[in-house]
């Protein structure tokens, strides 16, 4: 897939042949030797990331990784077929299972009879190389195909080192039974985890050479299984789509692939379906259910106007919808393509391990040497001498470096993406362990975004139930955002309204009209005050401390008596105040930025438990980027929280960004962060998932580096067998995955 940003272009590959970080790391250094070039390749994922300008094709770059033994292509985008995905997994791992499986059967009796004296009857030297050939030769063979393809490139890599290991263990052992004294009958081998001196020429090491690979093979193939597994979010999230859609085409009702769906058409959703992509609702009411996108367990109620996203599942009546994105622009397919960029790029970790473990094998294959040049120069005889430099080429495979930061990321990300938490790139997470501030947006963010009835005040003889019933029928006739929001909050609060007989919207003043045969007037109070009418005392005080709060006081009168007061505010999310508590608990200040006024502002800031002294008022949209320099010219290293355009800009300037799904396209864009819900408290989940697997990638690094910083010295020393360096190895590589994996139980605070 090919996009063009800015004069470069930028395309991803998928790379073949590669079996270890080096091999990755060999790619991405012959890529980036080419002018106009820059390359990041992904040993996890096999996929190459490349931008290149107009002097450069894509087939140069394919055919540059072709010069350095590897093949590549553009992949096919990936289609939500789960049995056919399901398939070509299958089919892909099919090789490599076969090999182990030939090599463990052969290789468990091989060194069962090297390791147990009891076993080793007259002529079971013959017998262990019967069974270890195999294993060698048609086992090992992918190795011995890429050390001979990386030789042929004046390369060497991992499969190098196993390469070589696994064939002079072999062929030493060759020499041994048909030149030595190996294959006489009767011969004995004990059972010894040190180096002992001795001629060699009576010595096999068939058992190192077939149990070495069947560890690596083990290993190759229980990373090939994460690998898929890690990765599994992506599809799922593709799987997710629907693949009919009924499109309604000269009032009839089609049945066409989703994939045909264009802007502009018309789409029925039946109860229980899918909603096929992104749209607008033209006709119908009903609740979608967005768990499958969001984690949002309850349904959503929507009707005309509303907006509906691909892939959730309507969960009431029967809709119509119209698409407004399809295919590749659809919130899913966006998500889906967050994700995978995500997983394909490298933290500041991980660069540092790639540059190590491409040059880790000539340094090994020269420590090897000088393992074996010591050991003869010291006396200690060649078997000694051998057996110590082929433990070192064989613990040497740093493939668990290769794996660190990817798997963990894979599986990070994919969690994520589950909870409706979308990490950009690896250089996020690093910026989640620094934050120590973070700057909320109140409008959609901290409140709700939308005006909403939030108090009535009423005289003695009049109930609340009686205000809201003539009020709500009066404003559910006006467009105004203040008259709709007392409109709903009688609705929800009292059920059905009646109709009004008489309705006439006042300019700058409110409404009046008559409903059930009273004379009613809902507005300012000025409005009142020109049918001479006064709020008494009780009336004026409430309306004084709504206006206080920053809030809208309406006033509201019939038959010529003003009867209430409705208090009406843009409130505060339900799950803001526990949201803020979780900030701060992950050693988060919070900091609420608003354009509106400082009483406003502060008012909120009370209700959500943010401290007074954190409220920064009457910010202009264009100002906030300020905002943010500001706080970081104090040393504070600044997270930002916000869902609108104005919110953009501030977003990109800030440490860490994160932006509300629900919010715009220009604010989701900007953030490095995006959070599918609407709710604040997902902040916090993202953060701590965020730090969790930078956490995870650094203890992957950690296990891998010191494992060979400490097994190293060991093997050279002659105190490790070969054929306990190879499960040694494999081991490694095992437990960073595994480790990795551990990320997949992640789960938010709420649950």
């Amino acid at each position: 897939m090919t996009t063009a940003t800015s004069g470069a272009a930028e395309v991803e590959l998928a790379i073949g042949g590669m079996t270890c970080a080096s091999c990755a790391a060999r790619i991405e250094k012959k890529l980036n030797r080419m002018d106009g070039v820059e390359a990041t390749v992904n040993y996890a994922t096999e996929k190459a990331k490349v931008s290149f300008d107009a002097a450069v094709s894509v087939a140069d770059l394919i055919a540059t990784v072709e010069a350095t033994g590897y093949t590549a292509r553009e992949p096919e985008p990936v289609r939500a077929e789960p049995e056919a995905g399901r398939g070509e997994a299958a089919d892909e791992l099919l090789p490599l299972r076969q090999r182990l499986v030939t090599a463990v059967v052969l290789a468990v009796p091989v060194i069962a009879l090297a390791m147990v004296p009891a076993l080793q009857f007259d002529y079971w030297q013959w017998l262990s190389l019967t069974l270890t050939a195999p294993v060698v030769t048609y086992a090992a063979w992918p190795f011995h195909k890429a050390a001979w393809t990386n030789a042929r490139h004046g390369a060497a890599t991992m499969d190098t080192l196993i390469s070589v290991g696994t064939s002079a263990a072999f062929l030493w052992s060759l020499w041994a039974l048909f030149f030595g004294s190996a294959g006489m009958p009767g011969m004995r081998h004990p059972f010894e985890l040190t180096i002992a001196r001795g001629d060699g020429a009576g010595n096999i090491y068939l058992e190192a050479a077939a149990g070495v690979t069947a560890f690596i093979l083990a290993g190759r193939y229980f990373e090939a299984r994460s690998k898929r597994r890690a990765g599994a979010a992506l599809k799922a999230l593709l799987e997710l789509g629907a693949k009919e859609v009924t499109v309604i085409r000269g009032g009839r009702e089609v049945l066409i692939p989703v994939g045909e769906l264009k802007v502009g058409d018309r789409f029925l959703v039946r109860p229980g379906e899918k909603i096929a992509t992104d749209g607008t609702v033209v006709e119908g009411s009903s609740a979608v259910d967005a768990s499958m996108l969001t984690g949002e367990s309850v349904p959503v109620e929507v009707g005309v106007g509303d907006a509906v996203t691909g892939a959730t599942l309507n969960a009431g009546g029967r809709l119509v919808v119209e698409a407004t994105r399809v295919g590749a622009d659809t919130q899913l397919a966006r998500m889906a393509k967050m994700v995978e960029d995500a997983q394909n790029g490298k933290a500041a970790a991980q660069r540092l391990a790639d540059r190590i473990s491409g040059v880790f094998v000539p340094v090994v294959i020269a420590l090897a040497l000088g393992t074996l040049g010591f050991w003869l120069g010291n006396g200690a005889g060649l078997t000694a001498a051998f057996t110590a430099a082929v433990a070192v080429l064989i613990i040497a495979c740093p493939c668990a470096l290769g794996l660190a930061t990817p798997t963990a990321l894979m599986v990070g990300t994919g969690r994520g993406a589950q909870l409706g938490i979308l990490i950009k790139g690896p250089e996020v997470l690093e910026s989640t362990r620094k934050v120590d501030t973070i700057v909320l947006d109140k409008t959609g963010t901290v409140t709700t975004g939308k005006m909403t009835l939030l108090a009535v005040h009423t005289v003695e003889d009049t109930s609340e139930a009686e205000v809201l019933r003539l009020a709500g029928a009066l404003e559910h006739s006006s467009e105004h955002p203040i008259a709709q929001a007392v409109a709903a909050g009688a609705t929800a609060r009292i059920g059905s309204l009646p109709a009004p007989e008489d309705f006439a919207n006042l300019a700058g003043l409110g409404v009046q009209g008559i409903v059930d045969g009273h004379a009613v007037l809902v507005g300012r109070e000025q409005l009142l005050a020109e049918w001479a009418m006064e709020l008494p005392a009780g009336l004026r005080e409430a309306k004084a401390k709504a206006e206080t709060a920053g809030r809208t006081a309406i006033a509201v009168a019939w038959d010529g008596r003003a009867r209430a007061v409705l208090e009406v505010a843009d409130a505060i999310k339900e799950t803001s105040p526990e949201a803020i508590r979780r900030l701060r608990a992950l050693g988060l200040t919070p900091i609420l930025l608003t354009g509106d006024n400082k009483a406003v502002a502060e008012a909120v800031a009370a209700e959500a438990g943010i401290d007074a002294g954190h409220v920064i008022a009457e910010v202009l949209p264009q100002d906030k980027v300020e905002v943010i320099k500001r706080l970081q010219g104090e040393g504070r290293s600044v997270a930002m929280v916000g869902d609108g355009v104005n919110d953009a800009a501030a977003l990109a300037q800030a440490d860490l960004g994160l932006a509300m799904g629900t919010g715009t396209d220009a604010a989701i864009e900007a953030g490095d962060l995006t959070l599918v819900r609407g709710d604040l408290r997902v902040a916090a989940d993202a953060i701590r998932l965020s730090r969790r697997t930078l956490g995870t990638i650094k203890a992957n690094l950690f296990w891998a580096f010191a494992y060979n910083v400490a097994a190293l010295p060991l093997a050279a020393a002659g105190l490790l067998n070969p054929m306990i360096a190879g499960a040694a190895m494999a081991f490694s590589s095992v437990f960073v995955v595994g480790n990795s994996l551990r990320l997949r139980g992640f789960q938010p605070t709420d649950r």
